[in-house]
């Protein structure tokens, strides 16, 4: 009787977490609304961001539940593959040669990233390769736990790209116009009642299905696929409610601020130039590999930046999903990028990293 009171306990969610999660969700809601109003690109997600991130750092002990973060991922995952058409089908001949670009590229940015922390900021080699490391947040900090290197450097790092490519490349994609060459269009017209209803139960059936066999991004990409099959085949006509789509937007944006909850200002300013600098030396080599797919192949200018962009993987197909990006030819590319990643860190930290414990002596 005493552990089945005490699984009951455990089953219900404290109420102060309740609490934070609510308030979290507010502020980003206030947020994107208020940057949905003034007309600035991505607004719901940069929004949503930009003042939970605020909130969080004036000491606001703001957080995202973990079931509402799963179910925002597969929210999101149902509206991108509600976009998947023959149209956006066309350059599926070109991934090879993009993902294996893709690869190289993150290569060099790791590594030119890695340079500038070494030489310019005085890390040590395995802390500037995993911070210099773009995406797989998650399995950078536990190997980062594991080396000795300095996680709360690495995750303000880390932290700041992701926040200036969210906040930054809408506005970016705007003002050069790359986003207005023939966008496909965000399905106006919600699904009936029994195609929403077949929508979500497909889509949670492969996400969990692919959350057993540990694929990355379940949630998100298990939903992204069960949504590409069913409207591809015509199983299902139309996508979410607009109203609805908004709300996994701002949930992003929100999850990527909230990131600054856990962070010390202290610790934020001590480290904000090297995150400024590994950024701006990321984006550079990034730029060039844009630049040699751009004129190489076919494939749409925006498509390949927001690909390439070196930020973390949800917040990019987020913005895929607002900016009328193809989220087909991201979600490959930033999926590859995360497999790469999570394949290719510990052998490079291996090779070439020394714990911090080494380089003090």
């Amino acid at each position: 009787m005493t552990l089945i009171r005490a699984s009951m306990a455990s089953a219900i969610p404290d109420r102060s977490k309740v609490l934070n999660g609510l308030e979290t969700l507010v502020i980003g809601a206030a947020g994107g609304l208020l940057f949905l109003w003034a007309e600035l690109p991505g607004g719901l997600i940069s929004g949503a961001m930009s003042a939970v991130a605020i909130a969080a750092l004036m000491g606001r002990p703001l957080a995202v539940p973990p079931v509402l973060t799963q179910a925002v991922l597969l929210l999101l995952g149902i509206s991108l593959g509600s976009l998947v058409s023959q149209q956006l089908l066309q350059h599926m001949s070109s991934y090879p040669l993009t993902i294996g670009l893709l690869a190289l590229a993150t290569f060099c940015s790791t590594f030119g990233s890695s340079f500038y922390l070494q030489h310019v900021h005085g890390w040590d080699q395995t802390s500037a390769f995993l911070a210099g490391s773009p995406g797989a947040l998650s399995q950078i900090t536990v190997l980062a736990a594991e080396k000795g290197a300095d996680v709360a450097a690495i995750a303000v790092v880390q932290t700041i790209r992701v926040i200036i490519l969210t906040a930054a490349l809408p506005l970016v994609l705007a003002l050069s116009g790359v986003t207005h060459a023939a966008p496909p269009p965000l399905p106006t017209a919600a699904a009936s009642p029994p195609g929403l209803a077949v929508l979500i139960a497909a889509s949670i059936g492969v996400a969990l299905l692919l959350r057993r066999v540990k694929f990355p991004a379940s949630w998100m990409f298990g939903a992204m696929l069960a949504s590409s099959l069913l409207h591809g085949a015509g199983v299902v006509d139309g996508g979410l409610p607009p109203w609805i789509r908004n709300v996994a937007l701002v949930g992003i944006g929100a999850l990527i601020g909230s990131r600054f909850a856990r962070m010390k200002i202290s610790t934020l300013l001590s480290h904000v130039n090297a995150g400024l600098g590994s950024f701006v030396i990321a984006i550079l080599i990034s730029a060039i590999f844009v630049a040699v797919i751009a004129f190489a192949t076919h494939v749409r200018l925006g498509d390949i930046v927001v690909a390439f962009a070196p930020g973390a993987m949800d917040a990019m197909l987020a913005l895929a999903l607002t900016l009328h990006i193809d989220p087909i030819f991201v979600g490959a590319h930033h999926l590859s990028r995360f497999v790469f990643v999570t394949i290719t860190t510990p052998g490079i930290i291996h090779l070439f990293g020394r714990p911090q414990d080494d380089v003090d002596d």
